[in-house]
Formats: C-alpha cells, structure tokens, sequence
C-alpha cells in the first residue's frame, strides 16, 4: 500500500512504459485496475469525479472560450450563479499567475500558459486530489530547469495532495516533497526518496552538493533499470 498525505507533493519518476500515465488514467476512474484497489480518503475510485481533478498534459482548452470562461466551465456545468463563477475563476487564474489573461482565447496565450489555465479550470472545482503529468511543460522547452522552476512557483502553492508524473529528474527534485522511482515493464517501484530541501524552492538548490546527489543516485535508478540488472526491494504499485 502507498499513501498520499494531506497536502504532500508525491512524484512518480519513471521511464517510458512504466504505467505512469495508466496509474493516472487509473486515479481519474477511467481505467480499472487488473489487481488491488486505488482509493481516495479510504473511498475506491469508480469512476470519474470532479474530486480527481487530472490536468493533462496536453491542452484541452475550448478555443471558443476564453480564459476566465474556459475555467469557469465546470462551475457553470455544477449550475453555479453568473456572478459566483467569474469571481471562483479569476481567483483561480491569480493563483496560477495569469492575472490580467482572463479575457484572453487560447490562440493568444503561449503553450506554457494555456497549461496554467488547464490547471486553474481543475482547480476551481476545489479537489481533494490533484493527480497530473508534466503540467507545466512546454514554458520553455529548451531549458528543463527554468520549466521547473516555473512548475515550483505556481504548484506549491497549491494545498491539494498532488501526484506529479515524469521522467525529468529536476523537476521531481524541485518539485516533491517524495519520490517513488519505477522500473518498468512491469511496473514496480524501484525506491522510495524523500526530498530534503524545504519550501519555497528556488531553481538556484540545482547547483547544490545535496541536488546533484541525489540527482545521480536517481539516474543511477533509472540507469540500472535500463540495462537489465536486478532489481532487489521490489514491490507491487499501488496507493
């Protein structure tokens, strides 16, 4: 069994075809899983909930609709009042830094962008778990530390318990409070690593003795699991 804490930041660090992103179609109650149960304050996930609130990696935005609208979508679907829904999505579009873009379309905001939208539009329905893969990227493709640095500022401050996907070591260092490292095919976790810096964080810890660390001893991880090797302290995935 592994468990999400109250307000923890878990990411999920893996290769390709570890099931990284089937263990979230699995959370959204999309996919059923073949063995265990996935469950969320002790309920089993059925079916989709507005409470599982996946932002996914690729835009979804209604191109017709713009910022302020796009996130109010859900709250207008739950029938809440006019007035009620531009306040509840402004709100959220502040805290995704992105004061100012509400009547912006998605046409008009860069790929980065359009991601925080997709994660203020979940986060306006207020759920209680926050399962997402690599939400902010895409900010700025050529430089991996400034994307995470980018997803630092705007998802820490989020209180949902997340569970962030990827296969970007800097990222899963900036951004987690721990990390569960899988092997794949089939997928099992390979450890466990909690992450020692406190909060807020700052790009700057990546020049760190402690960063490159564990930096290395995650690639050492995923390295090994690579060429074949053993893999000893295995253990079934399952939250």
């Amino acid at each position: 069994m592994r468990n999400i804490g109250h307000g923890e930041f878990v990411c999920l660090l893996g290769p390709s075809g570890c099931g990284k992103s089937t263990l979230l179609g699995a959370l959204a109650g999309r996919i059923k899983p073949d063995a265990g149960i996935v469950s969320v304050d002790r309920e089993p996930v059925k079916n989709p909930n507005p409470e599982r609130g996946i932002v996914f990696q690729h835009h979804t935005l209604f191109p017709w609709k713009n910022a302020r609208d796009n996130v109010a979508f859900g709250l207008k679907m739950r029938g809440v009042k006019r007035g009620q829904r531009r306040l509840g999505a402004e709100k959220m579009l502040g805290l995704v830094g992105l004061n100012g873009f509400a009547g912006r379309y998605p046409s008009q905001l860069s790929g980065g962008m359009q991601q925080r939208v997709e994660i203020a539009r979940v986060l306006v329905n207020q759920p209680r778990l926050l399962p997402h893969g690599r939400a902010l990227r895409g900010a700025r493709r050529s430089d991996p530390a400034a994307d995470a640095g980018i997803a630092a500022r705007y998802l820490g401050a989020i209180p949902q318990n997340n569970l962030f996907v990827t296969h970007d070591i800097d990222e899963a260092l900036i951004l987690a409070d721990r990390i569960i490292v899988m092997q794949a095919q089939p997928g099992r976790i390979r450890e466990e690593i909690t992450v020692p810096f406190e909060r807020p964080r700052m790009t700057e810890i990546i020049a760190s003795g402690e960063f490159m660390r564990l930096k290395q001893h995650c690639l050492q991880l995923l390295h090994s699991d690579r060429r074949g090797d053993t893999l000893p302290r295995l253990s079934p995935l399952g939250l």
